[in-house]
């Protein structure tokens, strides 16, 4: 695990003025988020991991039973960016997965839960199961800490009596909609439960309920190169301006970070405009079937069985055009080199050291079924990213890692 003072500092907060999140200059408070590869026991299957998860997002499927979906294996998380928050007084410091693919905070996968004098059982049964990972327990409210010294009461947590895929971390820290926290506690299926973000902002800490992330690519297993901002945006993490659009009201994207965009490799138009999401849980982008069966004979890859992934050569790579993302008027492009694996990672996932992976993946599914791409990390570590729940719409900037060669 990561200590707990490389992790921990304060949280980027606005100062408020009305219409669009603020933009933070000079805030004297940060709250990093570290990415760990986690491979203590060997290479990895981060495709499996990675396809669990998206099968249950694409079915709705993150339920009370905290269970499988259907036949989905439950696999350990290999790939996370975990932020440290404190939990009860004296605190215990718990590190967490940031997921924006989810609302429920909970924790006790690891690092055990601790009862002080503000923890207070509600006896509510809580579960939730995300294809690739679930967990059981009991719903507690108690004080959470965010960096120094920001705090949130009556915080609804749950406490895992039982978990599987998360041995390696000690739970989530769920900043999705709050819709997705519906039927997640067993006795009252209907009710929704507040989240940090929902609790920052009604207790008075933040003005808006905005959230900003930076995340940066790494050619290591881990490191703390992330940043989560609550109330606001960083304008030191991003270039340009912030570009929004709308969360989709197409089902089932519209239960998450969705949003409406297309796809073109080059000049070629491979996914027309529809629905999907944005998710900080998942590492790969994944794109309709049908899209993806163009990306991979535009490309020339031919699909790996170590690892998954498509897999091209030299002269290949040379020839990548970028892939583009329209959404809004605004088109975010991944170059040639923000579409492949970090090489310096290869063994980790079981590929050869000189090979050349492609990071896009099939969605297993054709274009047309609400739920048509997963823009995940690999999106995600070359912009940075705003989610703001008041004007229901998501938001995309450049950066200097936007068009950089890190892979």
């Amino acid at each position: 695990m990561f200590p707990a003072a490389s992790l921990l500092t304060i949280i980027f907060l606005a100062l408020s003025i009305a219409g669009s999140p603020v933009e933070i200059d000079n805030s004297p408070v940060t709250l990093p988020i570290a990415r760990r590869l986690n491979v203590s026991n060997g290479p990895i299957n981060l495709l499996q991991q990675d396809k669990a998860r998206v099968t249950a997002l694409k079915d709705n499927s993150f339920s009370t039973q905290g269970g499988h979906t259907g036949s989905t294996p439950v696999t350990d998380v290999v790939l996370t960016y975990l932020i440290a928050v404190g939990i009860g007084s004296p605190a215990t410091t718990y590190n967490l997965i940031v997921d924006t693919g989810s609302s429920n905070t909970w924790v006790g996968a690891n690092t055990k839960y601790v009862k002080t004098k503000t923890s207070v059982d509600t006896r509510e049964p809580v579960s939730v199961g995300y294809g690739s990972g679930s967990f059981s327990g009991t719903e507690y409210i108690d004080t959470v800490t965010l960096g120094s010294g920001l705090t949130i009461t009556a915080q609804s947590i749950g406490v895992a009596s039982t978990s599987a895929g998360f041995t390696s971390v000690d739970g989530i820290l769920g900043i999705g909609p709050v819709g997705l926290t519906s039927d997640t506690l067993t006795n009252e299926p209907t009710k929704t439960i507040p989240t940090v973000t929902d609790n920052l902002y009604s207790q008075g800490t933040i003005s808006q309920k905005v959230i900003g992330i930076s995340f940066e690519p790494t050619i290591s297993k881990t490191v703390t190169n992330g940043e989560l901002t609550f109330g606001g945006t960083d304008a030191t993490k991003y270039t340009g301006s912030i570009e929004y659009t709308p969360i989709t009201t197409t089902y089932p994207s519209s239960n998450y970070w969705g949003i409406n965009q297309s796809i073109s490799y080059g000049s070629t138009t491979i996914l027309s405009s529809t629905a999907g999401i944005v998710d900080t849980g998942t590492t790969f982008v994944y794109i309709a079937s049908d899209a993806y069966a163009k990306y991979k004979s535009a490309t020339g890859g031919t699909l790996d069985a170590a690892t998954g992934l498509l897999l091209i050569s030299s002269s290949q790579y040379k020839a990548l055009k970028n892939l583009n993302f329209h959404i809004g008027s605004k088109t975010y492009a991944l170059t040639p080199n923000a579409q492949i694996w970090p090489r310096s990672l290869n063994s980790y996932v079981g590929g050869s050291s000189n090979a050349i992976y492609l990071m896009v993946s099939d969605i297993g599914t054709p274009s047309g079924a609400g739920f048509d791409f997963v823009n995940g990390y690999t999106f995600l570590e070359r912009f940075y990213s705003v989610f703001d729940t008041a004007n229901s719409r998501v938001g995309f900037a450049e950066t200097s890692y936007t068009d950089a060669t890190t892979n």
